[in-house]
Parts: structure tokens; C-alpha cells; sequence
């Protein structure tokens, strides 16, 4: 770790200006403190405390009661990289109406959790530490619901603790390609740190709009962008980059994608078609970037990995087609689990 990385001074604070038609012109953006505070959850905020690798951590989660008429079945929702718990936010409605208990935790080093000054990441940890906090809350079994990289982390969880996972939901999952055995060009942590550090509320919006929603924009995304942004330019502002770093790295050396036919539970592909994410990116050669993020094609690839899969393609719609699309995607995913 280089002498500028320093995880004690904190107070480091960058000013942004949101600006264009879904923005508030000459308006200093809030920010958040390193664990979200501040920002305001949709539904209760709790914390699971642990031990890990030597650190005491906590998670920030919701647990949120089914309110329609309740089947006994837990569904856990789990985030994306530029994602929170908080975004599931109409998710969780719908499914809890439909008589699910619905937990959605933050994973360490994101949102309202704890972000370490040294963690060692992986999938596997990320995944032993969401099976203790819902061994704690009782839960046994479970419906495992993953979001671009918590599909990545739903897959892992779901190889980990088969038994214990009655039906897997991915939800434009990063992590359908190898993007490294491409050709896409390794960034070591530091230079993620550095390109973390330079996180605006401007940036996010652009690469959103551009990669995540096909040139489309809503006013309600706003408070996505402004949630990270806040977060990264707030008092924990090194220590939110630094994290940020390591688990990109954890993302794109840690493929998934050799191992879906391994999972042994029914599978839902939810692919919106449009969607052109793809790690790293941005640095690699045209050739590449060109054959890479290529949904359309890679939910029906991957579809054809996994046993017991059933793929829902929505035409169009980018990388969270909950948010853009949530009454269809919403029927879809609950019409899915019914008949399991």
C-alpha cells in the first residue's frame, strides 16, 4: 500500500454540482457519512455484529415482514456493486406483498456496513458472512435473489450452501464472461484506488445512463447517484475508495462463470437484453470492448449452463430492470417463484 492510501484521516470532503434537467443547478450535493448516515433506508435499518479476519464488523440489513398474506418463504436480496439494499426498494414491497419475508443486507465494505481498513475479499467470505447473519435471524432456508455483482455473489452462495437455497434469482448478473480471459487488461488496487478516489456525482450519472439504462434517464434514479456520490465524497472518503478498489479486484479475478453448472437448484435468469456492463471496460483494447457486455446474447449462453435454469428476457431494458421496468419485472420474478 502506497504512502498516500491513509485509512485514519478522515474529513476529506469533495464538493459536487449536480447539474443537467435530472439535476438541481448550482446545488452542493449532500454527503453521507462512511457507513451511509444520513441517508435515509426504506425500511427499518438494523445491524448484524461479528468478528472477521480479525476485525469487528457490522452489516447493515433490512428484515422486512411479508404484509400480504405470508407463506413462510424468506426471499434475500442481494445488492450490486453501484447498488445498496435501499435500491431494492420497490422489490422488497412487491415481494413481501405477495407473502414473502424479504431480508436485504449491505455487504462489508458497501453502504451502511463497515468498510475495513484491510480486508481480504472474496465471494466466499462475502457469502459466509450473509449465511451467519441469516443463521442469526433463523432463517434456514431461502430463496437467494442476486443483482449484477450480487448475482456473482448469489452463485457463490448458492455453490456454498446448496441445500439451504430453494431457488436462485439472478438479475442482470455481472460475471456471465470472463472478462480477464478476454483480454480485458488487469488494473492492480491501487490504480482502482486512484480512479475510486475521482468518484462524482456527474461520472456515476453519465456511466448509469450510458451503460445501465441505454441512454435513458428517470428523475427517480437521481437518488441512486446521489447516494453513492455522498458516500464517496464524505468524511469516509478514502476509506469508501480504498474498499471500492479491493472489491473490484474481487470481482474481476474471481470469475463465476465456470461453475453454473454446478448449481443444483432451480434458476431464474432475469436479463434485460440492452444491458452492455462489463468490468473493465473502459481500458480495454476496441477489439475487445466489442465483443464483451453483450447481454442479449449472454443470458441465453449461460442459460444453457445452468441445470435447471428458465431465462426471462426483457426486451430493451438495461442492467436493473426492476428499477426501469418494475410492475413486468415484478410479475415476472413472483409469477416464477409461484410455481416453484
Amino acid at each position: 500500500m502506497t504512502n498516500s492510501i491513509s485509512f485514519w484521516i478522515t474529513g476529506l470532503l469533495l464538493s459536487a454540482t449536480l447539474s443537467g434537467a435530472v439535476a438541481q443547478t448550482n446545488s452542493a450535493a449532500p454527503t453521507y457519512g462512511s457507513e451511509l448516515q444520513g441517508f435515509d433506508y426504506p425500511y427499518e435499518l438494523k445491524h448484524y455484529a461479528f468478528e472477521s479476519q480479525g476485525k469487528q464488523l457490522q452489516m447493515g440489513y433490512m428484515d422486512v415482514a411479508a404484509t400480504g398474506a405470508a407463506n413462510g418463504r424468506t426471499a434475500v436480496l442481494m445488492h450490486g456493486k453501484n447498488f445498496c439494499a435501499a435500491t431494492w426498494e420497490q422489490t422488497i414491497k412487491a415481494v413481501s406483498d405477495a407473502g414473502y419475508r424479504v431480508v436485504a443486507p449491505d455487504q462489508i465494505g458497501f453502504c451502511t456496513s463497515t468498510k475495513p481498513d484491510h480486508y481480504q475479499y472474496s465471494f466466499q467470505q462475502l457469502a459466509i458472512n450473509t449465511h451467519a447473519l441469516l443463521e442469526q435471524l433463523g432463517i434456514r432456508k431461502a430463496i437467494i435473489v442476486g443483482h449484477s455483482t450480487g448475482g456473482m455473489l448469489a452463485t457463490r452462495y448458492a455453490l456454498l450452501y446448496p441445500e439451504q437455497v430453494t431457488q436462485l434469482v439472478m438479475v442482470n448478473p455481472i460475471g456471465l464472461e470472463d472478462w480477464k480471459a478476454l483480454g480485458v487488461p488487469y488494473r492492480t488496487v491501487d490504480q482502482w484506488y486512484q480512479r475510486e478516489l475521482k468518484l462524482n456525482a456527474d461520472g456515476l450519472r453519465r456511466y448509469e445512463q450510458s451503460t445501465y439504462y441505454v441512454g435513458r434517464w428517470k428523475p427517480e434514479y437521481e437518488r441512486w447517484v446521489t447516494m453513492l456520490a455522498g458516500l464517496n465524497q464524505g468524511p469516509g472518503h478514502t476509506l469508501v475508495a480504498w474498499n471500492s478498489a479491493l472489491i473490484y479486484d474481487m470481482i474481476f479475478t474471481q470469475p463465476v462463470v465456470y461453475e453454473f453448472k454446478d448449481l443444483s437448484m432451480p434458476a431464474l435468469l432475469l436479463i434485460g437484453d440492452a444491458d452492455t456492463t462489463a468490468i473493465g471496460s473502459d481500458a480495454a483494447p476496441a477489439a475487445v470492448k466489442a465483443k464483451i457486455g453483450q447481454y442479449k446474447l449472454l443470458g441465453k449462453q449461460v442459460a444453457k449452463l445452468i441445470p435447471q435454469s428458465t431465462l426471462i428476457e426483457f426486451a430493451g431494458l438495461g442492467h436493473a430492470p426492476q428499477m426501469e421496468q418494475p410492475a413486468g419485472f415484478h410479475k415476472a420474478l413472483l409469477d416464477w417463484l409461484a410455481r416453484q
